[in-house]
């Protein structure tokens, strides 16, 4: 195939290194012809950089520069050109103006693909004569390294488009997920759940960046935290992609920005590339502050309490874990004077459940009841404890039970669900909206996530694993207990648990009875 790339930027020269590599013919174009010559020879460096690592053979590194054909003038004739990818800024305008210049130059038959991450396909599409030869084909940075490509399909877009962009992307290595035209496609809107839940934590003072990335990491399992991933993807870029999600979907609740980000973007914090974020960086920047050493008393006696019938099942296996560690666990459920009490909770508080059963609030704690993906335990404190009791509470939680290593102990301020339950809550409530809304197919929700943000299993399979009727308990328990609609529960859950389905299984749909009466056998496969 004959592609020209409009624009070569560091999104342009990656796809064109990506089609180049994959065999095909690759015309790249940018109005500055310095940032052609820039680009071919940065294409150039990483196809070099392969061949010296191995990963290429040297015949393919320059079979690779040879299809790669520099042009002078982005709207010359080209009656061979078969697809064009347009990846200049994002500014509607910018991108009409290219569309329209590219539309008189090239024959009818060549598809038009954006590249756009923010802005509307449909509007795009809608600034050409023919607006049904434009979809968006949305690719992540570093293109060769994220294999991932949203195809998105305009309101107008010929139906035969999307497949072929489809088969075009994954013939050459990558993923392709079929994504509905709204802010955000799947990718961006799927990771505010993640960052959103966040920032609200933080919010509340339930903990800070450190220990909530921490969590997120030895709890959940996440490759980076979620301050970690703003700072490296710049403070004023996730806030701008946060509005503009939650204004698209008309101020959705389960979107709802943070007031944290306006003055830290206006005061130039933005991460990594401004040296300053939610944490330092640079060479004279200071080190991370290590956790406080455990100085408690791990021999101190426990009692775990369950909150609620519901919870006995949590409450059992934390006196099992902690017995096996050798701790002096009560088998009662009436605490002894001056025994610790932990409390397993599950989208509620602990003090709700010092003020139901009556316990003594100076030495009550809340126990994230979440298997931890690593070595660490999350412990909840209320205003009402003693400080030395939760000393004692943090050391008996750190001893192994499996012989290894200490627990590593994060301490938070109690909040409905704890810190990775809301995390968790929110990843799996977004995506979950997504699919109700039929977005996307659940099972394109959850490459895209694993693929684009590297999470260690998709939000619908990890609510799998969780269980549909208790992800359900989760969302209602957080709901009713903080009364905000960001927890409100979603139908795609509470439907799969009433029915015993899974998150994943995208069910029968009404079209899909209707086989044999006249449509299509292929209808209802695709989104909505």
């Amino acid at each position: 195939m004959r592609i020209r790339i409009v624009g070569a930027g560091a999104m342009g020269r990656g796809i064109a290194q990506w089609a180049a590599v994959a065999g095909h013919t690759v015309e790249l174009c940018d109005v500055r012809a310095e940032a052609v010559a820039e680009a071919a020879g940065f294409v150039r460096s990483m196809l070099e950089r392969g061949v010296q690592k191995g990963r290429m053979s040297a015949e393919d590194a320059a079979g690779a520069l040879d299809r790669l054909v520099p042009l002078d003038d982005p709207w010359a004739a080209g009656p061979d050109v078969e697809l064009v990818v347009e990846a200049v800024r994002e500014d509607l305008a910018t991108k009409a103006e290219v569309f329209g210049r590219l539309e008189r130059a090239l024959p009818a038959s060549a598809v038009f693909a954006t590249n756009t991450s923010s802005l509307s396909v449909t509007r795009i599409a809608a600034t050409l004569k023919d607006p049904a030869r434009l979809a968006g084909l949305h690719f992540f940075n570093p293109v060769p390294l994220m294999r991932i490509v949203e195809v998105v399909p305009g309101a107008a877009t010929r139906p035969e488009i999307p497949p072929l962009l489809t088969a075009l992307v994954e013939s050459c290595g990558h993923r392709a997920v079929t994504v509905a035209d709204t802010p955000g496609f799947l990718v961006n809107h799927a990771g505010r759940g993640l960052v959103t839940e966040a920032l609200a934590l933080l919010e509340e003072t339930v903990a800070g960046p450190a220990d909530i990335d921490r969590v997120a990491r030895d709890v959940l399992g996440l490759r980076m935290g979620p301050f970690e991933l703003m700072d490296l993807t710049g403070l004023d870029v996730t806030a701008a992609v946060i509005d503009s999600i939650w204004g698209g979907f008309r101020h959705e609740d389960r979107l709802r920005p943070s007031y944290l980000t306006p003055n830290r973007v206006a005061a130039g914090l933005h991460g990594r590339k401004t040296g300053r974020g939610w944490f330092p960086y640079g060479p004279e920047a200071a080190a991370p502050a290590p956790e406080a050493p455990v100085t408690g008393d791990p021999d101190r006696p426990v009692c775990v309490v369950a909150a609620s019938p519901a919870g006995e099942r949590d409450a059992t296996a934390l006196r099992e874990a902690l017995a096996a560690a050798g701790a002096a666990v009560g088998t009662g459920t009436e605490p002894s004077a001056g025994a610790l009490v932990l409390v397993p909770v599950w989208g509620t508080t602990v003090a709700s459940a010092v003020a139901e059963h009556g316990l003594p609030a100076g030495r009550t704690f809340g126990v994230d009841p979440l298997p931890p993906a690593g070595r660490r335990r999350v412990l909840a404190v209320t205003p009402g404890v003693e400080a030395a009791a939760a000393r004692d509470a943090r050391a008996v939680l750190a001893r192994p039970s499996d012989g290894g290593e200490p627990f590593a102990v994060s301490v938070v301020r109690d909040t409905a669900g704890s810190v990775a339950q809301r995390l968790l809550a929110s990843i799996v409530s977004v995506s979950a909206s997504i699919a109700e809304r039929a977005l996307a197919t659940p099972g394109d929700i959850d490459l895209a996530v694993t693929t684009g943000l590297g999470y260690p299993v998709g939000p619908l399979a990890w609510g799998d694993r969780i269980g549909a009727a208790r992800m359900l308990e989760l969302h209602r328990a957080l709901h009713a207990t903080t009364g905000d609609p960001r927890h409100r529960p979603t139908r795609w859950v509470t439907e799969r648990a009433a029915l015993g389905l899974a998150l994943t299984d995208p069910g029968t749909s009404p079209a899909d009875c209707l086989e044999g009466e006249g449509e299509d056998e292929d209808e209802g496969d695709g989104v909505v």
